[in-house]
C-alpha cells in the first residue's frame, strides 16, 4: 500500500471491510445483544451501545492497522477498543496527516429499535476540513460519499465505489429535524415548517428520520447541537456537497476542524433553501441552547 495514500484509495482499501460490516450489522439487527448504556452521557441516543458497534469498530481497526499501520485513527468506541494504544495516534494532525474517524452505528438508537435509518459513517480528515466521508446504510444496501469539492456520490453496495453516482438532495419541502435538546426552536419555526424534534417525537412504535433523512427525502433541513466529528460535522460535510447550505448557528462558515476541541464542530445548520435557512438562524438568535461538550 502506499504509504502516503489519497483519500480515495484509503476509501477504496476499506470499502470490502465496510460492506462486509454492514453484512453484518444487517445480519444480527434482529438479535442484537444490548450492552449497559454508556456512562456520564446525558444524550439517551449517545448513550446507547451494543455488539455491533464494539464489533465493526474492532474489523475497521484491525483493516486499518494491516494495510496503514502509521494513521491516525479515531474511532467512537476507543475507550473500550483492544486496539486503540497499537495507533500511531488518536488525535487531529498537521495538514495532510490524515486523521480517520468512525462512528460503528450512527443511530444506536434507531438501531436497537430494530428500524432500518442506521448507517455506519467513516471520514477521513485534514488539519483544516474533512477530505473525505462515506455513510453505509446497510438495511437500503446503499452508500453515500464525497470527497471534498467533488459532490455527493450514491452507490449500491454490491456495485462498489465505482458504481456509485452524483446524488443532490432530493426535496426542499419536508421537515426540519431538531436534534437533541433543541427542542426550543419549535416554537419559532413551527408557523412556517414541519418540525420533528427527536427527543420529543422518537418512539419504539413510529420511526422518524434521523440526519440522514437529508439523503433519502425525508428532510429538507436539520439543527444540530454540536458537529461531532465522528457523526453530525461528517453527514455536515456530506450535506454540504449533496447542495445544502451548511453553516453554525450564527450563519458563519464551520470552522477549521484544527480550531475545534474534543473532536467537535459547533452547532450546525443544514438547511436546503435560503428562506428556511434564514428561519433557523432567525430562531437561533431568541433560543437559548445548550453548547457545551
Amino acid at each position: 500500500m502506499s504509504a502516503n495514500p489519497t483519500p480515495f484509495e484509503i476509501l477504496q482499501t476499506l470499502f470490502p471491510y465496510l460492506k462486509a460490516a454492514a453484512g453484518y450489522a444487517n445480519k444480527i439487527q434482529s438479535a442484537i445483544a444490548i450492552l449497559p448504556e454508556k456512562e456520564d452521557v446525558d444524550n439517551p441516543f449517545a448513550a446507547a451501545l451494543t455488539d455491533a458497534d464494539l464489533s465493526i469498530q474492532a474489523l475497521i481497526e484491525v483493516a486499518l492497522l494491516g494495510t496503514y499501520p502509521e494513521i491516525r485513527f479515531y474511532g467512537e468506541e476507543y475507550e473500550q477498543s483492544r486496539n486503540t494504544k497499537y495507533f500511531r495516534s488518536l488525535e487531529l494532525g498537521p495538514q495532510d496527516d490524515y486523521l480517520i474517524t468512525l462512528d460503528p452505528i450512527d443511530g444506536t438508537r434507531f438501531y436497537m429499535d430494530k428500524y432500518p435509518n442506521y448507517q455506519i459513517i467513516l471520514g477521513i480528515l485534514n488539519a483544516d476540513d474533512f477530505e473525505a466521508v462515506i455513510a453505509v446504510s446497510p438495511a437500503y444496501g446503499v452508500f453515500d460519499y464525497a470527497l471534498r469539492g467533488q459532490g455527493l456520490m450514491r452507490g449500491q453496495l454490491n456495485d462498489g465505489l465505482d458504481g456509485a453516482v452524483p446524488h443532490r438532495m432530493e426535496k426542499t419541502d419536508q421537515p426540519i429535524l431538531l436534534g437533541t435538546r433543541m427542542g426550543g426552536f419549535a416554537s419559532h419555526l413551527q408557523k412556517r415548517h414541519s418540525i420533528i424534534d427527536v427527543l420529543k417525537d422518537y418512539s419504539k412504535e413510529t420511526r422518524i428520520p434521523n440526519v440522514n433523512g437529508l439523503f433519502f427525502g425525508e428532510l429538507s433541513g436539520a439543527v444540530i447541537r454540536l458537529g461531532k466529528f465522528i457523526d453530525g460535522g461528517a453527514l455536515a460535510f456530506l450535506a454540504r456537497e449533496a447542495g445544502y447550505i451548511v453553516t453554525t448557528l450564527d450563519g458563519q462558515t464551520p470552522p477549521p476542524l484544527k480550531d475545534c476541541t474534543n473532536y467537535c464542530l459547533p452547532g450546525l445548520v443544514m438547511a436546503a433553501t435560503s428562506e428556511m435557512h434564514r428561519d433557523i438562524l432567525a430562531a437561533a438568535k431568541v433560543t437559548p441552547y445548550p453548547t457545551e461538550r
